[in-house]
């Protein structure tokens, strides 16, 4: 019986020690940590899975690898970057006595030019899509605070028509200015599409199958 005594004797104090108020900031770092290695993985497997299995090549051992990699690195910095910006915010908080926005900015840059500063694929990924966001909550942000006057019909159709126009433009005289993601899948929908030999590569196979 010592050993589920042990057990539940070590549960409760541990449970107990979670709900001290004193130890709540160190607490949600550590918290933010394991939720930003959750997160990470939970987002960039799928991805990788698709995306290794759409467009890249080798064998079997090598795409899983490939796949492994990609969900560590991402999982790994989402939870380094969770775990450096929530640390950083909370040091700023105990220092002045009370949460500022400049906090926020502060930590976030630190923890950014630190996990996120490596150019690589999936910083590069996770970058850009943070930019689309960045971009659109600015552009909101403007018309709150009326920097920017309410529009009198939607923008987005506007910005749509740029987006695509540009993005297309790019790909088909400056490919090597996108990233290669990018570039791998419209190289499949609009440069693959233009070349076929028989029934099999024009409705079945996107290329034809090597012997």
């Amino acid at each position: 019986m010592a050993g589920p005594d042990l057990v539940k004797t070590f549960l409760y104090t541990l449970n107990n020690l979670l709900q001290q108020e004193k130890y709540k900031a160190v607490l949600a770092v550590l918290k933010g940590f394991r939720n930003g290695a959750v997160y990470g993985a939970k987002i960039r497997a799928p991805h990788a899975l698709v995306m290794t299995f759409l467009f890249r090549s080798g064998s079997l051992k090598d795409k899983l690898g490939a796949i492994l990699r990609a969900t560590y690195t991402h999982s790994r910095n989402l939870a380094c970057f969770v775990f450096t910006y929530k640390g950083l915010r909370a040091l700023q908080q105990s220092v002045r006595g009370q949460s500022l926005q400049s906090h926020s900015f502060l930590a976030a840059c630190v923890g950014g030019w630190l996990i996120f500063g490596d150019n690589n694929n999936i910083n590069s990924q996770i970058n850009m899509y943070l930019l689309s966001r960045i971009l659109f909550g600015l552009s909101r942000l403007a018309v709150e605070k009326g920097f920017i006057p309410q529009p009198r019909r939607d923008p987005f159709p506007l910005f749509a028509t740029l987006v695509w126009g540009i993005v297309l433009w790019l790909f088909e005289y400056y490919p090597h200015t996108l990233q290669p993601s990018l570039q791998s899948s419209m190289n499949y929908l609009y440069h693959d599409s233009n070349t076929w030999h028989d029934i099999a590569d024009f409705l079945i196979f996107n290329k034809p199958r090597t012997r």
